[in-house]
């Protein structure tokens, strides 16, 4: 496994964070339901509870090993917490937990594209003893 730079450390941090947001809520919800309609309460809060858990996963594991698969499945974070906050969807009618899950989300992202799609050296490297022509002695 190569080496953990900076980036990647913070953007898979950055995504446990959102991850474990999300399965925090969904266990409050599941257990301790406030709504008008508890049993849609506790659904939601399962729902929630499975996609946290498996943002901490995939977290933890795939998108640490540079996966590709799962920094385009991490898109998923940004795209609904824009829905969330257009929209103005629950819970809460402050949003601030959806501009920092956000903004947290999108950074990991953009921090680790280099880490998911390294750019390629465009100068032609030869072995120290090697001459012009690429020929060893």
């Amino acid at each position: 496994m190569r080496r953990e730079t900076v980036f990647l450390r913070t953007g898979w941090i950055c995504l446990l964070v959102v991850g474990a947001g999300i399965l925090i809520f969904g266990l409050v919800a599941t257990l301790a339901p406030t709504s008008r309609d508890p049993l849609l309460m506790r659904a939601d809060g399962l729902a929630s509870t499975g996609l946290g858990l498996f943002g901490v996963l995939m977290a933890a594991f795939p998108f640490r090993r540079r996966e590709r698969w799962a920094w385009y499945a991490f898109w998923f974070y940004p795209v609904f917490w824009s829905v969330h906050l257009v929209d103005r969807l629950p819970p809460g009618t402050d949003h601030v937990h959806q501009v920092v899950f956000l903004v947290l989300s999108l950074a990991a992202l953009l921090v680790t594209i280099g880490q998911f799609f390294p750019g390629r050296d465009r100068r032609t490297t030869m072995p120290p003893s090697a001459d012009a022509a690429g020929r060893r002695p």
